[in-house]
């Protein structure tokens, strides 16, 4: 990136894209994660982990808060090891850590013509790689994951447009507490969209088509978010647990006293 905005780039290129530094980086969203959030945790059931086979992808989420970029980038490396993460940043933003160009973070100018056709070419660019994962975030600014209808910006649909294969797979986030000190950073899946299964979908079919499937995959979350059931999760992330203080310290020595193995979480999830 230069003084002037994003450095062009042929229509078919993404950025290059460094392992070494990606291995660095995610070495410390891992650490935070776990600092940050009791369980990084992925909803169970038939989309739990969307099969990908060789189909270039985008994944879509809602935009809760300010760590969506950190669990995308996790979720990713676990569930998809062999794929490069990318998907656009505001190029402000990324002016202030320019080793993020080299992991798959492309500057974009929001609200503007250029920033646009930026971010349709890396899209199309994305859709032409099957060893890349395009993550947006889909309402382009921070939404309540609970507020409903579910609407998205037209991003989505236009990268989608011309295509001919692919797969569009919709993501729900959202970062509840539960019983402990710290959130829980809940994730999932909706079933994948083949963009072959529907060649002359217009744009605006699209968007509503994928706005409804995001709404769908918020509203299963939002469920299994309140019923704070562990068990209905897989456990990607765990973090941090109790208090800490003099106040875990009076439970360790109870639990020695009792002659029982202390379990500093207040749900006893340690012991399920």
């Amino acid at each position: 990136m230069n003084a002037r905005g994003p450095s062009p780039l042929p229509e078919h290129a993404l950025p290059p894209f460094s392992r070494g530094l990606n291995g660095w980086f995610m070495f410390y969203v891992r650490r935070y994660l776990r600092r940050h959030f009791h369980a990084l945790r992925l909803l169970r059931g038939p989309a739990e982990h969307p099969e990908l086979g060789t189909a270039p992808v985008i994944f879509y989420s809602n935009h809760p808060g300010w760590w969506d970029p950190l669990v995308f980038l996790a979720i990713g490396e676990l569930l998809y090891p062999d794929r490069m993460i990318y998907g656009p940043i505001d190029a402000t933003a990324l002016g202030k850590y320019r080793f993020m160009e080299r992991i798959g973070f492309i500057g974009i100018e929001p609200g503007t013509w250029r920033g646009s056709a930026r971010f349709l070419r890396m899209a199309k660019a994305a859709g032409r790689r099957a060893d890349v994962i395009f993550w947006i975030t889909a309402q382009g600014e921070f939404v309540d994951p609970r507020e409903r209808p579910v609407t998205i910006r037209p991003g989505v649909a236009h990268a989608i447009e011309g295509r001919t294969d692919g797969l569009v797979v919709p993501l729900a986030v959202e970062y509840p507490f539960w019983t402990e000190r710290f959130p829980e950073a809940l994730a999932a899946f909706g079933p994948a969209l083949r963009i072959a299964d529907a060649p002359g979908r217009s744009t605006d079919e699209w968007d509503a088509v994928l706005a409804t499937a995001l709404e769908a995959t918020q509203d299963r979350l939002a469920a299994a978010a309140r019923r704070r059931d562990p068990a209905a999760f897989r456990t990607l992330i765990s973090g941090r647990v109790g208090v800490g203080g003099v106040y875990d310290l009076v439970r360790r020595s109870g639990a020695w006293l009792r002659g029982e193995r202390f379990d500093a979480s207040h749900g006893g999830e340690a012991r399920q």
